[in-house]
């Protein structure tokens, strides 16, 4: 089944509730684990902090699937999960799920490499395994994307439009994580926050961009999502040993990764911009 049209400036009080809701109780929970580890100073490993994070983690589905079954019942909650299933798009949209941060953070080695002629740090993992941990992990991802995409996003869409949409749902998506990065035992760390926050907020939008182009499929965020936290560190962007949260001491690898993420953004928006509202709703051709 189609999902019906988004339109900008349609959203009526009760959607503009139901986001806030919605955002409160994704950051309240998840705010309320993370810093109780953070805090605590509980272990990442141990069960009380892998229970934490998790349920944490899990927040953003949480959220949607609660107010969805207050507000829409079981069919809502049903037509929400179903976005999770909807797979039949074309190959090239799992390639680009699953290459596109490895191919941003390549262009980022190449570029230093050109300018500086050394090559920045390289990760250890092999690719055989980071392209298992991808699909090991794309399955967890619902817990945040049901939220962020499914949820919330097609709200923000039908009141800012979709360009304006995916940034601000950057901008909230990235200060939701801001708890990581009191967490010592999570590689943010002590890292710079806002190159982070930037970058998560490019993320948003090329994860909107791949949602309208899969017919708002939730699978292929899942995928993209799950590709770059598995392969983002191909070309590691963390600075080690940094203490400096809120200063702009990062390394060029992030900065720069900040630049090619947003190069790409900008022919997202600029993509999107012309998107017809029908067009969210038809499923690309398989072959």
């Amino acid at each position: 089944m189609s999902a019906p049209p988004i339109k900008a400036g349609t959203a009526a009080p009760a959607v503009a509730s139901s986001l806030i809701t919605f955002f409160l109780f994704a950051y309240a929970l998840m705010w309320a684990c993370f810093f109780t580890v953070a805090g605590l100073n509980v272990p990442a490993a141990s069960p009380l902090g892998q229970f934490l994070l998790l349920l944490g983690a899990f927040a953003p589905g949480i959220a949607a699937l609660t107010l969805t079954a207050v507000t829409e019942g079981q069919a809502g909650v049903k037509a929400l999960l179903s976005r999770i299933l909807q797979w039949k798009v074309g190959v090239w949209w799992y390639v680009f799920a699953v290459s596109y941060i490895a191919a941003v953070k390549l262009v980022v080695a190449l570029t230093i490499r050109l300018a500086t002629g050394t090559w920045p740090r390289f990760g250890h993992d092999r690719p055989l395994l980071i392209v298992f941990a991808i699909l090991f992990s794309t399955p967890f991802q619902a817990g945040e994307e049901v939220g962020w995409r499914g949820y919330a996003l097609p709200r923000l869409t039908r009141r800012f439009g979709l360009p304006m949409a995916s940034v601000m749902l950057g901008v909230i998506w990235a200060c939701w994580h801001l708890p990581q990065f009191f967490i010592r035992d999570a590689d943010t760390f002590g890292q710079a926050f806002l190159p982070y926050a930037l970058q998560v907020t490019a993320l948003s939008v090329a994860i909107a961009w791949l949602w309208a182009r899969t017919g708002r499929s939730l699978l292929l965020p899942m995928l993209l999502h799950a590709a770059v936290n598995n392969s983002k560190d191909i070309v590691p962007s963390a600075t080690p040993g940094a203490h400096q949260m809120w200063s702009l001491q990062a390394s060029p690898v992030a900065w720069l990764t900040v630049t090619m993420l947003w190069i790409c953004a900008s022919y997202f928006l600029v993509w999107m911009r012309r998107l017809q509202p029908h067009e969210m709703t038809q499923l690309p051709s398989r072959r």
